[in-house]
Formats: C-alpha cells, structure tokens, sequence
C-alpha cells in the first residue's frame, strides 16, 4: 500500500488529492480530510495503522509514540472497499505548501517537525525522535522532540509560506531559526547555537539561539511558521480593537465620542 498516485492543488492554501486503488488506503491526521468519494470508507484508530498486524500492544505502542510527540492518539485510515479507483483528499492546516516526500527516495527515514504531518499511504510509521543533546530540548524553540517517518512510502507534511529544499555537503553548516525548520534526512546533525551577544540576543528579534544543522543530508526549511504568524496576528489584535485604531483620524474621531 506504499506506492499511491496523488495531485497537490492550490498556491496558497493547498491541498492533496490521493487515488486509491481497489483495498489500498491512506492515512491521516484528525481532521486533515477534504473529501473522499463513494466507497472508501473511515476507520479511527490508535496509533499511526503500520501497526495493524502487532495486535493490542503494538496499537498502544504506536499511539504512546504520537502521544509523547505532541500528536493526537489517533489517525484516522481512508481504505477503498470499492472495485474501482476511489480518490481522498487532504488539505493543509496553515496557509502555504504541501510537501510530497517519497520515504524510499530519502533512506527511508525523516525526521520531521511537530504538526508537519499531513497524511500518508498506510504502512509508513509515525514515531517519534529524540534529540539526545539537552541544549536542544531546552533552547530549541519548537522542542527536542520530533516526528520520525520511516517506510518506503509517500508522505505529505505540512509547510508555512514558501519551501525551502537544500541538500547539504559533508560538514556543511547551515543555521536556521528553529520555527522555519521542516523535515531533515537523519544524516544531518541538529544542534543549537547561541546567538552570539546579549545586544543581538535582546534586540535582533530572531530570540537567544539558532538551530544549526550540519551535513550531509537533505534539508526542508518553510517560510512562514505558524507560530510567527500567529505572534503577528496576537499583536496586531492588541494594538486596536477597531478598524480606524492606529491611524491619527480614526483616534480623533474617538475622542469626540
């Protein structure tokens, strides 16, 4: 079930439409699903449903590892009980792309972001990384735990603004601010470094530490993190509450009130 046809539709606010063929399925977040036609039909489980054949224990296993990721206990599995092709599609959570990763084209491994995951052709699992480097749990921003696909498969992750895609040389040092950071091969060293000087640290406004990742390896960057939107979206709504608030007339006409 790990090799599906699909089609990304959309610039700003994507979305992906999977064929499925005659007992093939897909799998997704809660929630991700768009449409899907007759005959394909919805089952919520534990875990990420690479599991289906370990029993109680392994469906346990499976949704502890989303659970300690960040991630909902359960996904929900899309199968074509039809004879035909049948299509489902999943659309993206935040304004921006969506990224189609084949897993055997990569190693078979990523090691992605909290929340990127879209969807997936069942059989990929979705477990979680440690970063065993505490500087990384405690300044890294988004977190010392990340989401690890592994498989052979197709996966989809969500993305923010604009992709970024670099492959990295052996030793090459790239730094990134944690929250634009996607997806990377296992290949690539993920550390964190501190921004260098208090000044800059204080009144740069890209925080105390960068994330630093070191070749070889494949990178994805996005650029617009949800979290930095949101922050804009927060402190836009604190500057006024109405329309006219911040311009010199509206405020004049709101002290004659």
């Amino acid at each position: 079930m790990h090799e599906i046809d699909y089609k990304v539709f959309g610039d700003a606010m994507q979305f992906v439409e999977i064929e499925l063929d005659p007992n093939e399925a897909a799998v997704g977040e809660p929630g991700a699903m768009m449409y899907m036609e007759d005959g394909i039909e919805l089952e919520t489980i534990f875990g990420d449903g690479s599991q289906q054949n370990s029993g109680l224990l392994g469906s346990l296993l499976g949704a502890g590892k989303r659970f300690l990721g960040g991630a909902s206990l359960f996904t929900t599995i899309y199968h074509n009980r039809s004879a035909e092709k049948k299509r489902v599609a999943f659309a993206a959570h935040v304004p921006g792309k969506i990224i189609p990763v084949h897993l055997a084209e990569v190693g078979g491994e990523l090691i992605a972001q909290k929340d990127s995951f879209l969807c997936a052709a069942r059989g990929v699992n979705i477990g979680i990384a440690f970063n065993k480097k505490i500087g990384v749990g405690f300044f890294g921003g988004e977190g010392f735990i990340m989401e690890k696909l592994s498989g052979d498969g197709w996966v989809f992750l969500n993305s923010g603004g604009n992709i970024y895609e670099r492959v990295l040389a052996p030793g090459e040092l790239l730094r990134v601010d944690a929250g634009c950071l996607v997806a990377i091969q296992p290949s690539v060293n993920f550390d964190v470094q501190y921004i260098g000087n208090v000044k800059s640290a204080l009144f740069s406004g890209e925080g105390l530490f960068f994330v630093a990742l070191r070749g070889p390896g494949k990178i994805w960057l996005q650029s617009l993190p949800f979290s930095r939107m949101a922050d804009r979206i927060v402190n836009a709504s604190r500057s006024g509450k109405g329309r006219d608030e911040g311009n010199l007339l509206g405020k004049l006409f709101q002290s004659d009130e």
